[in-house]
């Protein structure tokens, strides 16, 4: 780390207030803690709160990220890996082995042996009728993951028709299988049988005004409102047109999903990463 960030960082903790904040939010882990909860624990007033959070996160100590109304706090355990990192990197004259346990407290993790299988993470897709945006999403990312990712789709109110026939017909020429895409219920993604889902992503703004199901407090979920195909109008060629434009905004999305460092970011970090791909100007890596 630059010593200048390092210095920011420490001056950032230097206060009884902040030291304290910083503390709870690593007891609470990568959930991360509301604005509200923090109060309570630390019989802070909000407005002094404010201020505190705001000076930990131009430290880069801290990251918040909305849900619903709320802002909810997580600490940014890389920084603090990097700030112990900074003391002990020239520790006793270069040799850590004589400044005992404290070289090693902040180490990065071990890597994973070569021979063992990575993570395959399940990523579930809904919109309303899950007979097109659901379904693109669901036949990219099983093409572009594959072997990293397995994608499934579902919706609110499935069309008994299934997926729209363009929506096939446009997958199938762009070398895409094709044969198992079927529009089906979210109901099926929430009994105890069901494959647990790591991310559920939702593609339309309102599904069908019903309240998403519980998938479980571990989800991680993100949202990427798109045009709905079935409610195109214009010509064959124009409706055409459409539809490769949200084909290739997904495929945008998903391109940059894919290359996200799973798992070497946390909860809070990966729904930081998940909702700067709704808007694809703003998409990092």
């Amino acid at each position: 780390m630059e010593i200048e960030k390092v210095a920011a960082a420490f001056t950032a903790l230097g206060q009884s207030t902040r030291l304290e904040l910083v503390r709870s939010l690593l007891f609470a882990g990568p959930t991360g803690l509301s604005a509200g909860a923090i109060a309570a624990q630390l019989q802070v007033p909000p407005s002094s709160l404010s201020f505190h959070l705001r000076v930990l996160e131009q430290a880069g100590l801290i990251a918040a990220t909305r849900q619903g109304r709320s802002l909810v706090y997580a600490v940014q355990i890389v920084v603090l890996r990097g700030l112990v990192g900074f003391l002990t990197d020239a520790c006793c004259e270069g040799e850590p082995t004589r400044c005992g346990d404290l070289a090693t407290l902040f180490q990065p993790a071990t890597p994973r042996p070569t021979e063992l299988p990575m993570p395959v993470f399940n990523v579930l897709f809904l919109c309303t009728h899950n007979s097109a945006r659901s379904i693109l999403a669901e036949a990219l990312l099983n093409k572009i993951g594959k072997g990293q990712f397995h994608a499934f789709s579902a919706g609110s109110d499935p069309s008994p028709s299934g997926p729209l026939p363009e929506v096939i017909s446009q997958l199938r020429a762009l070398g895409h299988e094709v044969s198992a895409l079927r529009s089906k219920s979210w109901q099926e993604f929430t009994g105890p049988d069901a494959p647990k889902m790591d991310f559920v992503i939702t593609l339309c703004d309102i599904l069908a005004g019903q309240t998403c199901p519980d998938f479980g407090d571990t989800v991680i979920t993100g949202a990427w409102p798109l045009p709905d195909p079935m409610k195109f109008n214009g010509n064959a060629a124009e409706r055409a047109t459409l539809l490769n434009e949200v084909y290739a905004g997904l495929r945008r999305r998903l391109e940059a999903f894919s290359s996200l460092p799973i798992a070497a970011l946390d909860k809070m970090a990966l729904k930081v990463r998940l909702d700067e791909l709704a808007n694809p100007q703003t998409m990092t890596l």
